[in-house]
């Protein structure tokens, strides 16, 4: 007689608990168990807890292949669904082997783990494996497949809100957290009187009361100092859109800035032409929003600014705006605004910019090169790894909820009533925006080490963006090189490996959309490219996300400091605007309201979330690996410290790219 104890794991999620019976074969090299009914005296199978049973055979059935686990509901005609997290069975041999499972079960339903040890498909040397794993691709195939609601921007999934199956369905709690915060924040607006309302605002002074006990640190900081232009200029570092400022060695044509026109800002005594020559000047330009069609408003249609702004690094190595062009032809009616103009027309002048900024924030540094660039990643993942793969272990929990959370993105922002159809833009000029930069998308972009490169700001002080950047991704790559390297110890096995093959495959046709200038890989032919890229694909949609998703609320709830609408368009000439221009020229006070709703939920901590390092789903067996994620998780607490340390001595602390505050994944 040989006894197996079956270790089982009920999931901690809501209803994840059954009283239905569970029924488990053992599938051996030489025999298979007897289905036997896991029932130990009182209550088993409870919400986040883990039982014991042993499974009874005449001998030793051999190596242990695969585990195959039954629903049933017995005499009870209700459907209780069970979520299962993991089992781990101990041998008569005493080895000890995990099945992985994290899948909902239904009555009736019968689901086979593979357990033990991360394998490659080449690696498989059971018929019975080789079987079980191409069944499982076939099967994931069939339930995850490809949908576009638009063949220019990267594809997704096929699923809608309601559809997304529940293995990845955010959870009940974070989706009533949410539900909660949206409720409570409109019905705070409504009784202020601010929801609907199509008044003007009569002070600048009067936004920062929307959210009176929402406020924050930076967000009180900015309502008191958002006409400065240091603090300004420092923004395209470390506001919430650090991903567009370059250094520049001289003018376009179509910016005819002239010396007399910055004189007066410039070190005493150097030339123009000697700053740009010194590295001392950048351009922020937004010539990819030129000649979208703005929405129709009032009878009329809103303006699509797209302008350039010329930025100086001085002497006090701070950066300050020297010169704004709203729109790229310049002309008589395209003035060339200074900070030397009416403080009005100044202030005009710098907000076009951050209507601009805050469009092409919302539509591609946050949602396209965050949130729909990584949804090819992850239907990839799912449908060419089976659950045995190293790669599928290591990369899904990154992956947490990003279908489901894309799903209601597409559904509701992007719906006829979301925040891009409020803004100047409106829904259809935001598809024709990102369409246009998805023929600028890169690998290289999204590699923080290159991109930093390319925009010639290695150098630049007070840049913290980079400076927490570069060490995220410094840290993140010598994890996943442990990883991989102890998974594949030389790049024959990456050249071999058909379904990292097919992964990469993938993602260069749905993601870069098979275009070879995007320098994107079609396959992976070395051990490093596989680490570059699966890095690259952690940083994104950790620390990236976190780069553009966190701060909006503390930068951009404040109208005057981004706005996705602006209601009349931009002067064209000096001179004759006003406090009333400049109010007039906001989004009144209902549609202030709406965005900033919409902001606070967006960048709300919820209860659920998952840090950046930590792995609570048990996933790989390997004692190896798991001391990889120890030492993963102590960098990045010593990355923390550190961060927390600089914070504490700056005016205004850059805190969204400390670790302790990046979520795992994409789950807002």
């Amino acid at each position: 007689m040989a006894e197996y104890k079956v270790e089982v794991t009920t999931g901690g999620r809501e209803c994840a608990g059954t009283f239905d019976h569970i029924l488990v074969t053992l599938i051996g090299s030489k025999e298979q168990s007897e289905k036997t009914d896991l029932d130990n005296w009182g209550i088993d199978f409870k919400t986040g807890t883990s039982d014991t049973y042993t499974i009874k055979t005449k001998e030793s059935l051999g190596e242990l292949l695969l585990l195959k686990v039954e629903k049933n509901s017995g005499f009870f005609l209700h459907d209780d669904e069970w979520f299962c997290t993991k089992m781990s069975v101990t041998t008569p041999e005493g080895d000890t082997l995990l099945f992985p499972c994290y899948q909902w079960l239904s009555n009736g339903e019968v689901v086979e783990l593979r357990g033990g040890k991360a394998m490659k498909a080449f690696e498989d040397d059971r018929s019975l494996w080789i079987e079980h794993r191409k069944n499982e691709l076939k099967f994931k195939k069939s339930n995850f497949q490809w949908a576009s609601t638009n063949e220019k921007i990267p594809h997704h999934s096929n699923f809608s809100q309601s559809s997304v199956p529940a293995e990845i369905r955010m959870s009940k709690s974070r989706i009533k957290e949410f539900e909660s915060a949206l409720t409570s924040g409109a019905f705070e607006l409504k009784m202020k009187g601010m929801l609907g309302s199509q008044e003007s605002w009569k002070a600048v002074e009067d936004i920062p009361t929307m959210f009176s006990e929402r406020k924050t640190e930076i967000s009180d900081y900015l309502a008191e100092h958002w006409k400065d232009d240091e603090f300004y200029g420092s923004q395209f570092l470390n506001g919430v859109n650090p991903c567009l400022i370059k250094q520049c060695s001289e003018l376009p044509p179509n910016f005819p800035v002239t010396e007399d026109m910055v004189k007066p800002y410039l070190e005493v005594g150097m030339p123009l032409h000697n700053e740009f020559k010194r590295g001392n000047m950048f351009l922020y330009d937004q010539k990819i929003l030129s000649g979208i069609q703005g929405r129709p408003y009032n009878g009329g249609h809103l303006q699509v600014p797209a302008p350039l702004c010329l930025l100086y690094l001085n002497p006090e190595k701070k950066l300050i705006p020297l010169a704004i062009q709203i729109h790229q032809q310049p002309s008589t009616e395209n003035p060339i605004f200074l900070p030397s103009d009416s403080e009005t027309d100044w202030l005009l002048a710098k907000i076009f910019v951050k209507n601009a900024d805050m469009m092409t924030h919302q539509a591609i540094s946050h949602l396209k090169n965050t949130h729909f660039v990584s949804e090819p990643w992850a239907v990839s993942l799912v449908r060419n790894f089976p659950l045995i793969h190293p790669i599928y272990k290591l990369l899904i929990p990154h992956f947490r909820w990003i279908l489901h959370v894309n799903a209601q993105a597409r559904e509701v922002l992007l719906g006829p009533s979301g925040s891009f159809a409020m803004s100047s833009m409106g829904v259809e000029g935001t598809m024709e925006l990102m369409m246009r930069t998805q023929d600028e998308l890169t690998y290289s972009s999204l590699c923080i080490p290159d991109d930093i490169r390319s925009r010639g700001l290695e150098s630049i002080p007070n840049f913290y963006y980079r400076d927490d950047g570069l060490k995220l991704w410094d840290i993140i790559h010598r994890f996943v090189k442990a990883v991989v390297g102890h998974f594949y110890p030389s790049d024959s096995e990456v050249v071999k490996d058909s379904e990292l093959q097919g992964w990469i495959q993938e993602i260069f046709t749905r993601c870069f959309l098979g275009k070879t200038s995007s320098g994107c890989p079609q396959t992976f032919q070395t051990v490093e490219e596989v680490v570059k890229f699966i890095t690259m694909v952690i940083f994104t949609v950790s620390a990236q996300h976190a780069a553009v998703n966190n701060g909006q609320f503390d930068y951009e709830m404040f109208t005057p400091n981004g706005s996705l609408l602006l209601r009349k368009p931009s002067p064209t000439t000096k001179g004759q605007s006003t406090k009333e221009t400049f109010l007039e020229t906001l989004p009144n006070i209902g549609e202030t309201a709406r965005t900033a709703s919409i902001l606070y939920v967006l960048t709300l901590n919820y209860s659920d979330s998952v840090p950046l390092g930590s792995y609570p789903e048990e996933r790989f067996q390997e004692r190896e690996v798991k001391q990889m994620m120890k030492e993963f998780q102590a960098e990045l607490s010593s990355l923390s410290e550190s961060i927390k340390a600089r914070n504490a001595k700056l005016v205004v602390p850059y805190t969204y790219l400390d670790p302790s505050q990046l979520d795992n994944s994409i789950i807002k």
